[in-house]
């Protein structure tokens, strides 16, 4: 398998050299970094190209690098049930650059882009209707970005005197933003079991 997506890499690669920045074969898939200008144009090469034939589009997701100046990694998953062979894509984008929109190629990338954007605040060009997909209306941050609190910024709860729901900044006391990250068992005045195990070593 390896050998068949070693050569798959190597042909996309001479195909696409205006995409393809790097690529390599692990745990079973192809991983290709491509550039941001021409990642349409490389995926309706994969669609179409009958050596490629990936045209189901299994998801789209990111990944957080706060220290990296290309912030974000945008990832697309595809498959072909063709030649039975899945394929990685990876963009670098920066925090404000604009990723093209696939919706015209794959129209399942509709939701799939709208969460993306929802959950790290990516934006789409080109996109029918980008708006929030997960979070409420008005929520404040980018819920899968590193640097948001795990507190978020605002607690929505139901008053049941007021009969409604209720918007309200997150007011925690700061004790209980400190984590010493020690077993919450410890100084416990009995012996868990399993513990006996480790007092025997």
């Amino acid at each position: 398998m390896s050998d068949a997506l070693n050569e798959l890499g190597g042909y996309i690669e001479a195909k696409r050299p205006d995409c393809v920045l790097g690529w390599d074969v692990s745990h079973g898939e192809l991983n290709l970094d491509v550039t941001l200008a021409n990642i349409a144009g490389l995926i309706e090469f994969l669609r179409a190209d009958a050596t490629c034939q990936f045209s189901t589009l299994v998801d789209i997701t990111a990944v957080d690098y706060t220290g990296r100046a290309k912030r974000f990694d945008v990832v697309y998953h595809f498959l072909s049930m063709y030649q039975n062979q899945r394929i990685r894509l990876r963009v670098a984008v920066r925090e404000d650059d604009m990723v093209p929109s696939i919706v015209d190629i794959h129209p399942s990338a509709n939701w799939f882009e709208r969460e993306v954007f929802d959950m790290f605040g990516i934006l789409f060009s080109g996109h029918p209707d980008l708006r929030r997909l997960l979070t409420d209306y008005g929520f404040r941050g980018y819920p899968l970005r590193k640097d948001f609190p795990t507190t978020g910024y605002t607690e929505v709860r139901y008053d049941e005197a007021e009969k409604r729901v209720v918007y309200e900044p997150v007011s925690l006391v700061q004790e209980y933003r400190q984590f010493d990250f020690m077993s919450p068992w410890e100084g416990a005045e009995y012996i868990l079991p399993g513990d006996e195990k480790e007092a025997a070593k």
